[in-house]
């Protein structure tokens, strides 16, 4: 799919990355645009969650350049990286929430590392917390949550600090359907609102039921890159 640079937020040119022998990923150019929902599937070992990583210098690239919304990650100085991951709402597969810490204190600490105000803050967890159905346990402990539970925490973590661009990696694989559904639907309100979103998958369901561009990998390369029609419009396409 080609892209207008202007309307670029993620810019991906000759991208390789390899751990000592093994090629993660090899050669990948892809652009993706503002307000996309991206869907990037593949089997194990594709090199779906590398790529992610790349993204927010969760590990640099071995070979090959990444601009973030005009920023070019290959000079980005080591104290501005901080600043550049806050253009990202990052949600893992294990959840990494901290277990010590309540539902508040979990999703209020992405505000506290921007510098914001203890009232906005309040207001703001407060506020996404009840958009993911979980001002109710907002004392609770990540131990004593189902894991749909840990997973919308997750979420509203990701969005509280109104970043940009959502990453979501594998975030229905430990789920069952109807926590799966809830989650699916919570990003596409994201991207609804003006967000990006890239979502790291295999989860077949999911891929049929969302509507976005299908970025698909095989060992490590790029595949295949297709816009998607939403799954009425495809039905009825035969």
């Amino acid at each position: 799919m080609e892209a207008d640079a202007k309307s670029a937020i993620i810019r991906i040119f000759h991208v390789f990355k390899s751990y000592g022998t093994k090629k993660a990923l090899v050669d990948i150019t892809l652009d993706i645009l503002k307000n996309e929902f991206v869907l990037v599937t593949g089997p194990s070992g594709a090199g779906k969650t590398t790529l992610l990583k790349l993204l927010y210098l969760g590990e640099p690239a071995s070979e090959g350049q990444i601009l973030v919304d005009g920023i070019n990650l290959s000079r980005i100085p080591r104290k501005r990286v901080p600043i550049l991951r806050r253009k990202f709402g990052i949600i893992f597969q294990d959840y990494k929430l901290i277990p010590q810490k309540s539902v508040y204190e979990n999703v209020a600490l992405v505000l506290e590392a921007a510098g914001k105000r203890k009232r906005l803050i309040q207001k703001k967890v407060r506020s996404v917390l009840r958009t993911v159905n979980m001002e109710d346990k907002i004392d609770a402990l990540p131990p004593s949550l189902s894991g749909g539970e840990q997973q919308r925490v997750a979420v509203a973590r990701a969005v509280v600090g109104d970043p940009k661009i959502i990453l979501a990696d594998e975030p229905t694989g430990s789920l069952d359907e109807d926590s799966a559904k809830d989650i699916i639907n919570l990003l596409k309100g994201f991207h609804t609102r003006g967000g990006t979103v890239i979502v790291a998958t295999h989860d077949k369901d999911l891929i049929r039921k969302t509507r976005g561009r299908l970025v698909r990998l095989g060992m490590g390369q790029l595949m295949d890159s297709t816009e998607r029609l939403s799954p009425a419009a495809e039905e009825q396409a035969g």
